[in-house]
This record gives C-alpha cells, sequence and structure tokens, in this order.
C-alpha cells in the first residue's frame, strides 16, 4: 500500500494524503479523517527510505560492532547493551540497524554506506581508540554519533558516555594488591583500545614489589585459554589473573580446574565484566559489576537528543561500577 493507492481510495491527490498523514494543514478535516481511515484499514506504514529521501529522519539509528558473531553471542555485555538501548528506542518508536564487522576500515566503510543512502539518523560508537580514525569520518559526514568511551572526549570528537576506566582498574588491581597478591597477569582484549590502556597504566603503576603482565587478546575465550594454559605452565606462575570479561574468566577458571590448580587457593581469578554466569560457577568470580542495560538506554537516548541537536551536546558520565567480591579471590599462599 502507498500514498498514491490511499490516494485512488480517497478519490484526492497524493498530496492531500501527505498532508492528511503528516499532520499538515491543507485538507479538510472530513478528509483527513478519510484518509486516515483508509491508511489504518490497510495497515499502511511509512517507507523510512522514502521518507529519508524527502528529508525527514530515516527512524533508524546504526551500531557496527567490531567482533565476531561466535564472540557476540557469547558476551553478556553486548546482551544487556543491546537490550538497554532498545528499550529506549522502542518508546521512540525508533529500529536499530546492527552490523558485525572485520575491521575498524569496515567500520568506517560502513557509517559512509549508511550516511550516503539515509539509512540511518545516527550511530553508537564502542571501543574507542587513542587518535581514533573513525571520529574524524563522522565529523567530516556530519553523522550524529554518541560514543562509549573510559574518558571524556576531546575537542572535535563526538558526544560521549564515559565511565572512569582508571579509576574501575583501580577498584579492582588494588584490591588483589591489598590481598598480598604480588604477581598480576591482566589477559586484556586488543592492546589498541582505550580501556585496555588505561587499566595497563593502572597495572603498571600498583606499589613497589607488584609485577604486572598484560596480554592482549581478541576477546575470545579460546584465546583465553590457550593464554592461561602457558600463564600455568611456568615454573613462576602469577598468584592473581584478570580477565577482560566474565567469558574469558570462565574459560581461564577451567583451565585452572584442568591443570590441577585450586581456586582461589593456589590462583585467584577476577573479571572486568560481570553476568549471572560468572556468580553462579563454583569457585564464583569476583567481578566489576555495571548497569550494562542503563547504559544502553542511556546511549540511546542520548544520541536521540544528539540527533535533534544543532551542535554536538556535552558529555556525560555514566553510573561507577562496583567491584562485586566473590570465592575466587583471597590472600595467596
Amino acid at each position: 500500500m502507498t500514498i498514491t493507492d490511499i490516494a485512488r481510495l480517497a478519490g484526492v491527490s497524493p498530496g492531500a494524503v501527505s498532508f492528511a498523514l503528516n499532520g499538515r494543514p491543507g485538507v479538510s478535516e472530513q478528509t483527513r479523517k478519510r484518509i486516515l481511515t483508509i491508511a489504518e484499514e490497510h495497515q499502511w506504514l511509512p517507507s523510512s527510505a522514502a521518507r529519508a529521501l524527502g528529508g525527514a529522519g530515516a527512524g533508524v539509528i546504526g551500531f557496527a560492532v567490531n567482533r565476531s558473531a561466535g564472540t557476540l553471542g557469547a558476551e553478556a555485555f553486548f546482551t544487556d547493551l543491546i537490550a538497554g538501548v532498545q528499550s529506549a528506542l522502542a518508546k521512540n518508536r525508533i529500529a536499530m540497524q546492527m552490523v558485525l564487522v572485520s575491521s575498524i576500515e569496515e567500520e568506517v566503510a560502513t557509517y559512509r554506506r549508511w550516511h550516503s543512502a539515509n539509512q540511518v539518523d545516527g550511530v553508537i560508537v564502542i571501543d574507542p581508540r587513542d587518535d581514533d580514525p573513525r571520529f574524524p569520518v563522522l565529523r567530516d559526514l556530519a553523522l550524529p554519533a554518541v560514543v562509549l568511551g573510559s574518558h571524556a572526549s576531546e575537542e572535535g570528537h563526538p558526544a560521549t558516555i564515559w565511565l572512569d576506566d582508571s579509576q574501575v582498574a583501580h577498584s579492582l588491581f588494588d584490591y588483589l594488591s591489598a590481598l598480598g597478591h604480588r604477581s598480576i597477569a591482566y589477559v586484556a582484549g586488543p592492546a589498541e583500545f582505550q580501556h585496555t590502556r588505561l587499566r595497563t597504566e593502572v597495572l603498571a603503576g600498583l606499589e613497589r614489589g607488584v609485577s604486572g603482565e598484560v596480554i592482549a587478546t581478541d576477546f575470545s575465550p579460546a584465546a583465553a585459554s590457550m593464554t592461561m594454559r602457558r600463564l600455568l605452565s611456568r615454573r613462576e606462575r602469577p598468584t592473581a589473573v584478570v580477565f577482560d570479561n566474565d567469558v574469558m574468566a570462565i574459560a581461564g577458571l577451567r583451565v585452572a580446574q584442568e591443570m590441577g590448580l585450586s581456586v582461589p587457593v593456589d590462583l585467584s581469578i577476577a573479571s572486568f565484566d560481570d553476568s549471572v554466569v560468572a556468580g553462579l560457577v563454583h569457585p564464583s568470580i569476583t567481578c566489576i559489576t555495571r548497569d550494562t542495560f542503563g547504559l544502553g538506554a542511556a546511549a540511546a537516548a542520548f544520541l536521540l537528543e544528539q540527533i535533534d541537536a544543532p551542535d554536538v551536546l556535552a558529555d556525560r558520565i555514566g553510573a561507577m561500577p562496583q567491584l562485586t567480591v566473590r570465592e575466587s579471590t583471597a590472600v595467596p599462599r
């Protein structure tokens, strides 16, 4: 059913139908009601592509995620984040178009394609990097964006909802240090991510006598397992291992058990992400707990505001994550 079809059934011009459907003056109230009734009877819905070409918004926001499908499906962080985004968009009858990309170059190409085809009104951006190549592209395209970041944005960058990742890292690494751990390994995601750098800096800056080692991975449980076996096969093992997410931490726990180590007696394990499963495994895993659902909802609402704003909005600070101590950490032998 198109506007032309409705016009034919109502005996009016397509222009009159457009006025009626968009609540604009130019048609009588009786004609407007007749047009709206026909549109409802035939379950007419506006075409987002046609609206975009006509200068109206597409009614869609974009989310390009640089993860493999397997990794994305396993991470509770993304499940909660996407659910939060959708909860805020649904209130405004806005859709989300999400695509998986394999590189930052492919992500940039996706933004260019979305913009040229008027497919999205704005985008949510994750995993910011230092000197991030995505930001100048978004600025040049004038494509509204909100970044989920680890610190406040710099001049010329998109609006950011940020969590102080340095403070988050201190809460976890300082706790392990206070327990008496002097050899701590951090199994991280990609080294170029800002949060990886900030957490690495905190680990390197712990009190004297604490040695820290950082191993970058692709966030996958397979990489976490391989790294854990290598760490635990050494003569001098770390006494604590911290993982970037809950799935990696659970994979690491399985390797420790497979190699005959008792957690937390022989080894402490912790994670920078929490989940229901992390609290159900035995031993339950000490984690940084954050309101990821709330973060997604806040990011979506912020982006909708940014889309309607003439200038880049001021940054906002997200809810501060908290350390949840469970059974997987203890004083080392």
